[in-house]
């Protein structure tokens, strides 16, 4: 078999989720108890352990707990952080340190095992049930298993502690030095889970062989009998199809001792697969049933048919056909909750993702939410699933076991799903070694081939890759250099010159990251150019060209810049007949703790949305390259409200959009249809050279398919002719949201009390009265510390009591612009 043509290989895990509704267990002390029920007539059952539990913010140990007065704990609902905060506040730092979780259950007698799953727990833990030590896990971002049947008392009240620690340890990854927050808490679902005493374990599925005729399929899993006698069983195997068809049914006597027993099968082979890809995610369902004199168990799970083949110097191929992989990266995060988010966010992001028309994901940089891999199988979306071998180089004995650990846990856990393709070592690994020798470049290239050889020999139908470690690069299969062109080196309109040369250095070049940060509602009518020039002053009759060196550091992180620079990246990789894909960096905004200065404090604003999910301007330059449905315009930019400039100056407008024409309209009168052609840059061909009136303008983009129209969007703008003058005051307004919040909206202006949009220093809200900012979100509206954006920030106030409430603005320039707010 080709190395680089790889199919299928499915995991699954012996856990089929039969949820109890949960109850309302919103504690109001820390002693009430969950009753746990099951349904006799399922075999196994998974409960959702959310709801009802208490944290402790102190680091002592079991013994210390004995002591802390029960009015210390919290009442909490998981997933939980206790950095959902602390770690994009304005301070220096975040809490790094151990927490205490506590449940009270209880559970009928039955002949069964009782298993407590965590999803996911950062970043060391240890488990307790009614004093005991169960278990525990070290490392996070991967789920774990602790069997507590022995510690559980039917009928009787069943205390679960959970010691969590996120505290600085070197032996554990990712390190200290990454460009992420690593939130401590129990982050991900917590499952309490029934099983029979003799029961089905893990189950490994591959799919050795498979084409558009026919497909092969392995089925791996061991049953477990905790009895002390020796039995026969039947194992009973289903295949259905994605139309509900079964396609293949066949069973197997099996005699089982006392222990575990491992089976392997083969199905017959598949004629004709339904094939799983981006475009058409066709998911089987798998099931697989054990009877015999009072056993009873049963799985089932989802699984995929698709064979990939990276082509050496070449392109991507999936299911025999080429297919540009169009991917972005994805953090866990979200405003006001750190990394711990319910389900549904989790996979509000995929599907944002979807929307945008990619077909690919790189989860950065560790093990995602298993909702994530849920949502990627079965919406379309490949996936580059990476160990958290983050910075920090390597360490010594300790190190590389816990390392290896996680990384066979990682693959072991997700194996099944058939939209991961490639398993990642790690990113920027060799970067600032955390212990002495750490950046050795021959033992690093060692453990690097180590792992390599490790994933290739836990799973032998995919492959793996790394980013950015060069003296390694031919060790995996796939590799990905750091090209920021336009950001932290060169100019954007080297890019193609720069992928280029990497596809002939590489033989499996698949690029990730690119792009650059963007503050919401920061413009400029003088972006930095495509060659790295700027003028000095537009309005001088003949302005100097500034170069600018480095855009990451020179630049004005304005959204004009960035929408510029993925609208050149996105002509030429939509261009490039050979190109494997890429992936923008990043998705969403995220926390960092090593950007203290950037225009939100702490975050890192490469994001095409923002930390709550809100489009900036360049989510809809990639939505109008990759998706042809639903039919959508977006004439740049929403938040660019006010422009200046001379008498009859013309001002370029573009309109992002997947049409095959678009028309634009300004107070009226059309400007003319233009169809689009991704060669004619900016915006494949819908701009527009328009002449502003001084005071309203409208624009109307409309979009057309067959000469219809399908389309449109409209925008404002008001046009003050002049050069913008020079700060002179803050001004403070607010206006009153849906739900009763109140947005406090300060604005930069002159002396004549207009706009001055190229202020954009640093701005601090206070508050005093009844009521609070909304802070720390790490959002443009979220922040009570923000740069201003083209000389606009907001920040929402939550009234409280009655009373009135000062609310002031202050800069370094202005030092006490205030609004009073009279609530009721």
């Amino acid at each position: 078999m080709n190395f680089f043509r790889s199919t299928l290989p499915i995991l699954i895990t012996a856990i089929l989720v039969a949820c109890i509704p949960p109850q309302d267990n919103s504690i109001g002390s820390t002693n009430m108890s969950q009753k746990i029920e099951l349904n006799p007539s399922q075999s196994r059952e998974s409960i959702l352990l959310n709801k009802g539990w208490s944290y402790l913010e102190q680091a002592t140990d079991s013994e210390g707990l004995k002591s802390i007065p029960s009015g210390e704990w919290e009442s909490i609902n998981l997933p939980h952080t206790w950095n959902a905060l602390d770690a994009t506040d304005n301070n220096p730092g975040y809490r790094r340190d151990a927490g205490w979780y506590r449940k009270i259950i209880s559970v009928p007698l039955i002949d069964k095992r009782w298993m407590l799953y965590f999803e996911g727990v950062n970043i060391s833990s240890k488990v307790y049930v009614n004093g005991r030590e169960a278990g525990g896990h070290i490392g996070g971002y991967v789920g774990f298993e602790v069997d507590v049947t022995s510690y559980l008392i039917p009928f009787k009240t069943n205390e679960i502690l959970v010691w969590v620690d996120n505290s600085v340890n070197p032996n554990i990854i990712p390190s200290q030095k990454s460009d992420f927050f690593i939130f401590g808490g129990i982050t991900r679902d917590v499952w309490l889970k029934s099983i029979p005493q003799v029961s089905l374990g893990t189950l490994h599925v591959s799919t050795p062989s498979v084409s558009n005729e026919s497909a092969t399929t392995n089925l791996n899993f061991d049953i477990s009998n905790w009895g002390d006698g020796k039995m026969e069983v039947k194992a009973l195997v289903q295949l259905i199809d994605p139309q509900g068809v079964m396609v293949s049914e066949f069973d197997k006597a099996i005699v089982l001792n006392p222990g575990q027993a491992v089976v392997n099968l083969d199905l017959p082979e598949l004629q004709n697969p339904m094939l799983w890809s981006p475009a058409s995610p066709n998911l089987y369902t798998l099931h697989v049933s054990l009877d015999g004199e009072g056993v009873s168990d049963d799985i089932s799970e989802k699984i995929g048919y698709r064979w990939f083949e990276f082509k050496e110097h070449g392109p991507f191929f999936l299911n025999g056909e080429r297919l540009l992989l169009r991917g972005t990266h994805r953090h866990e995060g979200w405003a006001g909750l750190g990394n711990a988010l319910p389900d549904s966010l989790h996979r509000k992001d995929i599907e944002m993702i979807k929307e945008m028309g990619a077909n690919f994901v790189r989860l950065a940089h560790y093990p995602q939410d298993p909702e994530i891999y849920r949502a990627c199988d079965e919406l379309g979306l490949l996936v580059w699933d990476e160990l958290p071998w983050c910075r920090g180089g390597m360490g010594g004995n300790e190190w590389q076991a816990n390392t290896e650990r996680l990384f066979r846990e990682q693959i072991a856990q997700n194996y099944n799903h058939p939209s991961i393709i490639l398993w990642s070592v790690g990113n920027e690994l060799y970067w600032q070694p955390d212990f002495e020798g750490g950046g050795d470049i021959e033992k690093l290239k060692a453990y690097v081939t180590h792992l390599n050889d490790l994933a290739h020999e836990l799973d032998p139908y995919r492959l793996t890759t790394m980013r950015k470690f060069y003296d390694g690069a031919e060790i995996t299969d796939v590799f990905s250099p750091s090209i920021w062109a336009g950001w932290y080196s060169g100019v954007y309109k080297t890019f193609q010159t720069a992928i280029e040369k990497a596809n002939k250095k590489y033989k499996h070049f698949f690029h990730m990251e690119y792009g650059g940060s963007s503050h919401v509602g920061r413009h400029t009518e003088n972006p930095i150019t495509g060659e790295g020039f700027v003028k000095e002053d537009e309005w001088d009759e003949k302005p100097n060209m500034i170069n600018i060196k480095k855009v990451s550091a020179s630049g004005d992180w304005s959204e004009s810049y960035i929408v510029d620079l993925f609208d050149w990246h996105l002509k030429v990789s939509e261009s490039a007949d050979w190109l494997t894909g890429n992936a923008q960096w990043a998705f969403k905004d995220f926390g960092t703790p090593l950007r203290p200065e950037n225009a939100i404090p702490y975050i890192n604003q490469k994001g095409l949305v923002d930390r709550e999910g809100n489009p900036k301007d360049a989510y809809y330059v990639f939505k109008s390259y990759w998706t042809t449905d639903p039919s959508f315009c977006y004439i740049e930019s929403h938040t660019w409200k006010e422009r200046f400039g001379k008498v009859d100056e013309v001002k370029q407008i573009s309109v992002f959009s997947n049409c095959e024409e678009v028309e634009l309209i300004h107070n009226g009168t059309s400007l003319g249809k233009r169809t689009r052609d991704i060669q004619d840059y900016p915006a494949a061909g819908f701009h527009w050279d328009v002449t502003f009136k001084e005071g309203e303008n409208n624009l109307v983009a409309k979009g057309y398919a067959d000469n219809k129209q399908i389309t449109e969007d409209t925008h404002s703008v008001r046009y003050i002719i002049g050069k913008p003058g020079n700060p002179h005051d803050v001004k403070l307004s607010s206006e009153t949201l849906p739900g009763g919040n109140i947005m406090v909206k300060a604005i930069v202006v002159d002396k004549a009390g207009e706009l001055c949009p190229d202020y954009n220093k640093r701005v601090y809200f206070d508050i005093n009265g009844p009521g609070s900012l909304l802070k720390y979100q790490g959002t443009p509206t979220g922040s009570d510390v923000i740069e201003f954006a083209s000389g606009k920030a907001s920040i929402e106030f939550i009234p409280g009591d009655n009373g009135i409430t000062t609310i002031e603005a202050r800069t370094q320039d202005f030092k006490g612009s205030y609004l009073r707010i009279q609530t009721p």
